[in-house]
């Protein structure tokens, strides 16, 4: 049984859910999303709450239940809120800037780093935090990585570009001999 997959969605207000075949359609008042469940499991909606069942009790199907469940989850929560990253940039002439569809950071190379902000993201910098924010989960995150991966924090001073709840184990640097 999965845990998850039992837990009924509740729809709030500003999402509309609807049920066609295998596909669910999320509609609020700025986006459209759609998950296909490719008949893996089965979908309920009733009493303003989406529910998942399973479509028979093999390990695989069972599986899907949960995960099918998450994602529908996640996407109603995208279309009614909205997901949020924060990035942290530290170093000594490290910094960042929105200037269009483009995240320009100057991270200590030879040349600034160019990112083209995708659509249906939001991106904003105020001193030393990029704010990415935007309605699908894995995207969000996604950017984020591939933003942090531009310079990655190193152990000995904490330079780079860090996710603001991230903690960098430091190290001890070299030490003279006597």
């Amino acid at each position: 049984m999965s845990r998850v997959g039992k837990k009924p969605i509740s729809i709030p207000k500003g999402v509309e859910v609807s049920i066609q075949g295998s596909k669910i359609f999320f509609k609020s008042a700025k986006e459209q999303k759609e998950l296909e469940t490719y008949g893996r499991v089965q979908i309920e909606l009733k009493d303003g709450a989406l529910s998942f069942t399973s479509v028979d009790s093999q390990a695989q199907s069972r599986a899907y239940w949960g995960t099918y469940r998450a994602l529908a989850n996640n996407i109603i929560i995208g279309l009614s809120q909205g997901f949020t990253k924060a990035l942290e940039i530290n170093g000594v002439g490290y910094k960042a800037s929105v200037s269009g569809k483009n995240l320009e950071m100057a991270l200590g190379f030879s040349h600034p780093v160019i990112y083209p902000i995708p659509a249906g993201i939001e991106m904003s910098v105020e001193k030393n935090v990029i704010t990415i924010k935007g309605a699908d989960k894995q995207q969000v995150g996604q950017i984020a990585a591939e933003i942090r991966e531009f310079r990655p924090p190193e152990p000995y001073k904490g330079k780079g570009i860090k996710y603001s709840d991230e903690t960098i184990m430091r190290k001890a640097g070299k030490t003279s001999k006597k």
